[in-house]
């Protein structure tokens, strides 16, 4: 287990939150902490990307304003305001979920307990909606997390995801209202990036405590060769390459 030192999370914590509040993006479900709003962002968000996502979401909840309205509508209604977004399990679990609770409780054991809802989505709810401190590690964070303190942690193992999501734990900050910057700005570095494609380790605001990014660092530095290591260049005579042992170097 990945034991982090407080100096170094709590370094991490300030470069990322002050990162966020200069470059993250003004995104609706951010302007709220409506538990339901939250809770339709994070079943839209799921495999499918911010920008498709944008429109689908204001349109959605000018149907459905509330759960309530979603819990007495038809599922043909559902369907219909998701048609073209793909992954219509989710549609349906949401409408389920509508009909079966009447509000959404603030506490991630208790939303955990209700259909269809993860760990991860869970934690989404508590933290965005009623700024609890709480982990959660989707696909973006796992990733972050995994270069930035546990390069060879599997998060397709078992062992792998207990890794990452006692790291998430281990790096929260102390209340649940800079939890909610923290976990916001994890989720938007991932996406922005230290991206599945590329990590933008030249850009990234905290490559200084990261491990991934030291060896970017190491790599991109340029390289000076040792004097006694530089060859002579193609013909030169012995007594050239005598004369360049005895200096240490070549000629200029």
């Amino acid at each position: 287990m990945t034991i982090l030192s407080p100096w170094r999370a709590a370094a991490f914590r300030r470069a990322l939150r002050a990162w966020f509040r200069a470059h993250g993006r003004a995104l609706p479900w951010r302007e709220t902490r409506d538990p339901y709003r939250i809770l339709v962002s994070e079943a839209m968000l799921q495999q499918t990307q911010v920008s498709r996502v944008i429109g689908y979401y204001a349109r959605f909840l000018y149907r459905f304003p509330t759960l309530q309205t979603l819990a007495e509508a038809h599922p043909s209604r559902v369907r219909e305001s998701w048609e073209g977004l793909g992954y219509y399990a989710r549609a349906r679990n949401l409408h389920a979920l509508a009909r079966e609770v009447g509000t959404l409780p603030a506490d991630p054991e208790a939303l955990r307990e209700l259909p269809g809802i993860g760990r991860y989505t869970a934690g989404a709810v508590a933290s965005f909606a009623y700024e609890k401190r709480v982990s959660l590690v989707d696909t973006n964070v796992a990733r972050v997390l995994r270069r930035v303190f546990a390069p060879r942690a599997d998060f397709m193992t078992a062992q792998g995801q207990r890794r990452i999501w006692a790291i998430a734990e281990s790096i929260l900050p102390r209340t649940g209202k800079l939890t909610w910057t923290h976990n916001q700005a994890l989720m938007e570095l991932g996406a922005l990036v230290c991206t599945a494609r590329v990590a933008r380790c030249d850009v990234c605001p905290v490559k200084a405590f990261c491990a991934t990014g030291a060896r970017y660092e190491s790599s991109s530095r340029p390289r000076e060769d040792s004097p006694s290591r530089q060859r002579p260049r193609r013909g030169t005579s012995s007594r050239q390459r005598s004369q360049l042992r005895e200096s240490g170097g070549g000629s200029t």
